[in-house]
């Protein structure tokens, strides 16, 4: 935030006026000396000189990081369980791709040979940013013909296949609210739900976009179960 500061040639008394705050503020905010601010304060002062403030959360009892990961391996596990059932569909888990600077990973990718059609799965554990969310299920939507040329299911010059988004998000109360507070928009990107991709999955016929929860079972994230869509939006895939 210093070096913003000066960069833009300011003074500390002039940031502060701008903030609304004393220029004592500004300098023990700018030492790193928090102690007695608020997160608002911080972010009035940051967004002034277009500094983003991010807060990231770390867990005592252990790796943070790692906790989240078993969660979706579980989740990766119990979809790839679902696909056993379904033999006219070949799958891939975590598959990377890297075109024209563009690099990523596919969470699943799924091709249907008999219909063409190729599925870009997302799975989420935690919905953190909602706008996030759908640009990078957007990006490697558009970027997953590539991905199945290098898995060898396509060749360059094919016809163009029916490329489908599917997120999927593990059905806990905290992206239920925010799958709510988001609805509108997300209904309007991902209008199909999980029922409906429980029949389409054994014909699918054209693209699509969908969003739906998956709900841990009794066996510890192996098993799905149907749940509510929220306001008729979001289902889980129906137990078959």
């Amino acid at each position: 935030m210093r070096s913003v500061r000066i960069r833009r040639g300011w003074r500390q008394s002039d940031l502060a006026r701008r903030c609304g705050v004393s220029q004592a503020t500004i300098s023990r905010i700018e030492r790193g000396h928090f102690a007695g601010f608020s997160l608002a304060t911080i972010r009035r002062v940051a967004v002034v000189i277009d500094v983003r403030v991010d807060v990231i959360a770390r867990w005592r009892a252990g790796d943070l990081d790692r906790l989240l990961n078993a969660g979706h391996s579980s989740l990766h596990e119990s979809i790839a369980r679902t696909f056993r059932d379904l033999p006219d569909w070949v799958v891939a888990p975590e598959v990377s791709f890297a075109v024209y600077g563009e690099r990523g990973v596919i969470d699943i990718l799924a091709w249907h040979p008999g219909r063409r059609a190729l599925l870009v799965i997302e799975l989420k554990t935690d919905i953190a940013d909602v706008n996030e969310l759908v640009g990078t299920a957007d990006r490697k939507r558009r970027l997953a013909v590539d991905a199945a040329v290098g898995r060898g299911w396509l060749r360059r010059g094919d016809p163009p296949p029916d490329v489908s988004v599917w997120i999927i998000v593990r059905g806990t109360r905290t992206n239920r609210r925010r799958v709510a507070a988001h609805v509108a928009m997300l209904r309007a990107a991902y209008p199909v739900d999980g029922r409906t991709m429980g029949d389409w999955l054994r014909n699918p016929r054209r693209a699509v976009s969908a969003l739906s929860f998956w709900s841990d079972g009794p066996g510890g994230g192996t098993h799905s179960r149907p749940v509510r869509r929220v306001r008729r939006t979001c289902g889980a895939l129906a137990r078959r």
